[in-house]
């Protein structure tokens, strides 16, 4: 894709969505980490479905911390993978208090420490809580990425390099997000739907 249809695609995901954002629902930097931590291998929707009863009654690493990882346990079980989920935010929220005075650490060595944090989970945050210019390849980023043309490659780390490399500055802060609800509610795995995306005459792949 050359350099002026990127920045084409570009300007017509801002004028469709002038502000995307994550759909995960959350109240501080704290509840952002630990919504993102959970949405691992699950659905945004299922996350939000669970956070709000646990976040009324703890919304600090000191709080979760205290729960253990059955009180954990209990508020979280509707989501996948619940039992290495609640281990390891309770290490994390350990190591936040002790190492980090109860705070999201703004540096992406210090996050990827966090258990259960991975190079994903440290650009949602590095991105939606603190205004870096990161993109965290996703399943959804990962495929329409490469069904539009913009980056090819095996792996996520490889989509990435190439996202960064091609999307221009002034829209790197938002492409994240717009590239993920694309593929959440267009370009759809199975049946995307190329008779309603705005970007189809810029695609590489359509109809794929």
């Amino acid at each position: 894709m050359t350099p002026q249809k990127i920045k084409t695609l570009f300007q017509r995901f801002q004028k469709n969505n002038p502000k995307p954002t994550t759909e995960l629902v959350y109240a501080s930097h704290f509840e952002l980490l630990i919504a993102v931590i959970l949405s691992a291998q699950a659905t945004d929707k299922a996350v939000n479905l669970a956070t709000p009863a646990l976040f009324k009654i703890a919304n600090t690493p000191q709080k979760i911390f205290d729960l253990g990882e059955t009180g954990l346990k209990h508020y979280i079980k509707t989501i996948g993978l619940f039992n290495s989920k609640a281990k390891n935010i309770i290490k994390t929220c350990e190591i936040l208090v002790q190492d980090f005075a109860g705070e999201v650490p703004r540096t992406r060595s210090e996050l990827e420490s966090l258990p259960g944090v991975g190079r994903k989970t440290a650009n949602v945050v590095l991105n939606t809580a603190f205004g870096e210019p990161t993109i965290a390849v996703d399943t959804h980023i990962f495929r329409v990425a490469q069904r539009l043309g913009l980056a090819k490659g095996k792996t996520p780390e490889a989509i990435e390099a190439q996202l960064l490399q091609c999307i221009p500055d002034a829209y790197k802060q938002d492409a994240h997000h717009w590239l993920i609800l694309h593929g959440r509610y267009i370009c759809q795995a199975r049946k995307p739907k190329c008779s309603e995306c705005f970007l189809v005459d810029l695609c590489d792949n359509p109809n794929s």
